[in-house]
C-alpha cells in the first residue's frame, strides 16, 4: 500500500464519534487519507461516497455498516482491507469478498472484554445473593446484625460456562483469581484444550445439573436456538442462576418464565428473545429476573476501544506486520 492510502468510513453517523473520538481519529488520519464528514451510512449509493469508494483501499466499518455485497466490491476495485470497529462481520460481509483476497479484521476481541467484565460482576453479585438481599432490605428496612446468611458466598461456587467463545474464554480467564469451581460445555472443545483453559469439560446436561451459576456464551446459530429449553432448565439445581449475555435465542423464553414463576431459579438477562421485550412481558415483574437493556457489550467510553483496535490493526497492516484480529472465514459459520 502507498503512504496514507485512501479510506472510507462505512457505519452509522451516530457510531463514528464514539468509536473515533478526536485523539483516536487523529491517530487514524495519520495513517490513511479519510474524511470523517463522508460516511457510507445506510448505503453506498451517494455520489460522493461512490467517488471515494472507487479509489479506496481500506474500508473502516462499524455498527450500522451497510452490507458489503458484490455490487459494492465491484465499485471498489482498489479495496484491500476491511477493518471492522465492532464485533461480528457475519451479517456485513458477502461471501464473495473472501474470493477477492481482501483482508478483514474485527474488533470482536475488544468488544468481548466488557461483556466478560459484566458477566464476572454478575457472577460475583449473584453469588452473594445481592439482588434478592437488596429487595428484602428495601422492603423490610432492617436486617439482623451479625447474621450469617446460609447458602450464599463465592467460596467454591460452581460456575458453568456454556460455550468457549472469545467471551466465554475471557470469562474463564477473569474467574481464575477467585475460589470458583469452573466447568465448560462446548462440543468443539476437547479434553486437552479444556485442561489448557483450566476447566473441566462436561456434557451440557451434566454441567447444568452441577452448577450454581450457569453463564451462556455460545454463538446464535440454527443449531443453538433454544439450547437452554425446558428440559435443560429442569436440570438446574434449586436456587441456581442462569446468566445470558450471548443472544436471547439461545434460551427458550417461555420455558424460562415458567421456571422463574415457581421461584426455583433466578436469571440475569442482558439479552432476550424477542428484543426488546414487549412491555407486558412477565420478565419485568418476576422477582427472580434481573433484566438489563443489552448493555454488557461496549457502551459509552468503551466504544473508543473498538476504534483504537482498528487503528492499531491499520498500523500493523501498513507496516506489513501480521494482523492481530484477522477474521478467519472458515470460522464464521460457527460464529455469532
Amino acid at each position: 500500500m502507498p503512504e496514507r492510502p485512501l479510506a472510507l468510513f462505512a457505519m452509522s453517523a451516530e457510531t463514528l464519534p464514539h468509536a473515533f473520538p478526536p485523539d483516536v481519529l487523529a491517530r487514524l488520519r495519520a495513517s490513511v487519507d479519510i474524511d470523517p464528514g463522508l460516511i457510507a451510512d445506510g448505503g453506498f449509493d451517494d455520489p460522493a461516497v461512490r467517488t471515494v469508494l472507487a479509489e479506496a483501499e481500506v474500508l473502516i466499518t462499524g455498527w450500522g455498516c451497510p452490507a458489503i455485497d458484490a455490487s459494492v466490491l465491484d465499485a471498489a476495485p482498489k479495496l484491500r482491507a476491511v477493518l471492522h470497529a465492532a464485533g461480528s462481520v457475519k451479517s456485513t460481509i458477502a461471501p464473495g469478498l473472501w474470493d477477492r483476497g481482501l483482508v478483514v479484521s474485527s474488533a470482536a476481541d475488544a468488544n468481548a472484554l466488557p461483556v466478560a467484565e459484566y458477566t464476572l460482576g454478575m457472577i460475583m453479585l449473584v453469588g452473594k445473593d445481592l439482588l434478592t438481599a437488596r429487595e428484602r432490605y428495601r422492603t423490610l428496612r432492617t436486617f439482623p446484625l451479625a447474621e450469617i446468611v446460609p447458602g450464599i458466598g463465592n467460596f467454591r461456587r460452581r460456575i458453568g460456562i456454556v460455550g468457549a467463545s472469545r467471551i466465554g474464554r475471557r470469562v474463564i480467564e477473569l474467574l481464575r483469581p477467585f475460589d470458583f469451581d469452573v466447568s465448560l460445555a462446548d462440543p468443539y472443545v476437547d479434553e486437552a484444550e479444556a485442561a489448557a483453559l483450566g476447566v473441566r469439560l462436561l456434557p451440557l446436561g451434566e454441567l447444568l445439573a452441577g452448577s450454581d451459576i450457569v453463564s451462556v456464551h455460545a454463538p446464535a446459530t440454527d443449531e443453538t436456538r433454544h439450547l437452554i429449553g425446558a428440559a435443560e432448565l429442569a436440570l438446574m439445581p434449586d436456587g441456581s442462576v442462569l446468566i445470558n449475555t450471548a443472544r436471547g435465542s439461545l434460551v427458550d423464553t417461555d420455558a424460562l418464565v415458567a421456571e422463574l414463576r415457581t421461584g426455583r431459579l433466578k436469571a440475569v438477562l442482558d439479552v432476550t428473545d424477542p428484543e426488546p421485550l414487549p412491555a407486558d412481558s412477565p420478565l419485568f415483574d418476576l422477582p427472580g429476573a434481573f433484566i438489563t437493556p443489552h448493555l454488557a457489550g461496549s457502551q459509552g467510553n468503551e466504544v473508543q476501544r473498538l476504534g483504537l483496535c482498528v487503528v492499531e490493526e491499520l498500523e500493523r497492516l501498513l507496516a506489513g506486520r501480521p494482523l492481530s484480529h484477522q477474521v478467519d472465514p472458515a470460522a464464521l459459520e460457527r460464529a455469532a
